[in-house]
């Protein structure tokens, strides 16, 4: 993974800007004797915004781009010059991406849409100008507002990728090969376990011009809860899918059994996941003839529909497409919301870890004036003074 370009995990500190000060400008013109005040408003701090943007598929770019840091807002000026705000921050991610924070493991927010935003961090308003402080009894007021200060925040970006339908099975199953022979996508294939080390998506063009999107994610074994193999960190991707494909080969011991394993290592990583709608591919079947698969049929797991394919030499791959594009279409298998849980602060830890993400991010204190060092509160609108 260390040369990969695939980055699915990424820590970042975030600061949203502070308000800029009020002005405290008394009004002084030639023949205009006691003006009063006329100090302006500060102007507000910059915003911490994601934005979704559909042609990223990893956060790769923020790897390298670790500190997103809004500017502050400027301090009025005379003749009620209001300050100028600060520039909103901007980070671009892909459609998919899961904020959390990295020291509560809370969850934040999450962008699904091509240009959606998504407000991080707010920035800090502007303090009211003197003038908003004159009163019949006090015309000379020569005090303002404080800008409100800036936030910040450690965050940790999750991609979790956007398909239709995932495949789950174990090394070798056959997965990277019929996502090649069903949409364009060129996985990695050979003949060893553990090939894909990074997940993989293809559409699947269907009839009429329809098409579904299939996402590939390395092999998971018995044990992977525990951290044998690549572990549970890529089940992620396959969260949001409204179909999982569970692919089994013609050739194991136990079909059912296999079926089971895989079903159990889901359940420990996420239980909402048993929720989702399942198919059995039996991969390999080229090997097979008729006789076989009637005696294995009785085996397989019961309540979910299953079909015998082989991505070498095309058999049922078409009938496949049918189940797949039935089962997706149907009214009871549509996600209305994704609920994401907190993260567990020690899990979380352990996933910094095995993605190099552990390290302290360092940035500069900001440096405050001591007229700043007071509190303030921000009248309710509608209210008079």
């Amino acid at each position: 993974m260390a040369e990969s370009n695939f980055v699915d995990y990424v820590k970042i500190y975030c600061r949203s800007g502070k308000g800029g000060r009020g002005s405290t400008h008394m009004r002084r013109e030639k023949y205009i004797p006691n003006g009063g005040p006329d100090g302006g408003d500060g102007g507000r701090g910059g915003h911490v915004i994601l934005k979704g943007n559909r042609n990223y598929w990893t956060l790769l770019h923020l790897r390298y781009d670790r500190h997103a840091m809004a500017e502050h807002g400027d301090s009025g000026g005379r003749s009620r010059s209001f300050g100028k705000q600060g520039a909103d921050k901007i980070i671009e991610v892909p459609c998919g991406t899961v904020v959390y924070n990295a020291e509560t493991g809370e969850y934040l927010c999450d962008v699904t849409e091509h240009d959606q935003e998504v407000i991080l961090l707010k920035g800090g308003r502007g303090g009211l100008g003197n003038t908003h402080f004159k009163t019949a009894t006090r015309q000379a007021p020569r005090f303002a507002q404080p800008g409100e200060p800036m936030q910040e925040m450690t965050v940790i970006l999750e991609l979790k990728l956007l398909a239709d339908v995932g495949l789950v099975g174990f090394p070798n199953a056959g997965k990277s090969t019929l996502l090649s022979t069903v949409s364009a996508a060129r996985p990695k294939i050979a003949d060893y376990p553990f090939t894909t080390l990074e997940p993989n998506l293809g559409i699947v063009p269907y009839r009429d011009g329809k098409s579904f999107v299939m996402a590939d994610i390395p092999g998971i074994i018995e044990g992977a809860s525990a951290g044998k193999g690549l572990g549970l960190r890529f089940l992620r991707h396959i969260e949001r899918n409204s179909l999982l494909l569970f692919m089994v080969p013609a050739d194991s011991d136990d079909i059912r059994k296999e079926y089971e394993i895989l079903l159990n290592e889901l359940r420990t990583f996420n239980p909402e996941m048993l929720d989702k709608q399942r198919v059995l591919a039996i991969t390999k079947s080229d090997m097979l003839d008729q006789e076989l698969m009637d005696e294995i049929e009785p085996t397989l797991p019961e309540g979910i529909p299953y079909v015998f394919i082989s991505s070498v030499t095309g058999l049922g791959i078409s009938v496949l497409k049918d189940i797949l594009w039935e089962e997706l279409n149907k009214e009871s298998n549509r996600i209305e919301s994704l609920v994401h849980r907190p993260k567990d602060v020690h899990r979380l830890q352990q996933e910094l870890e095995e993605m190099g993400e552990d390290e302290e991010i360092p940035h500069d204190p900001i440096a405050t004036s001591d007229e700043d060092d007071f509190d303030f509160e921000y009248e309710e609108d509608g209210e008079e003074e």
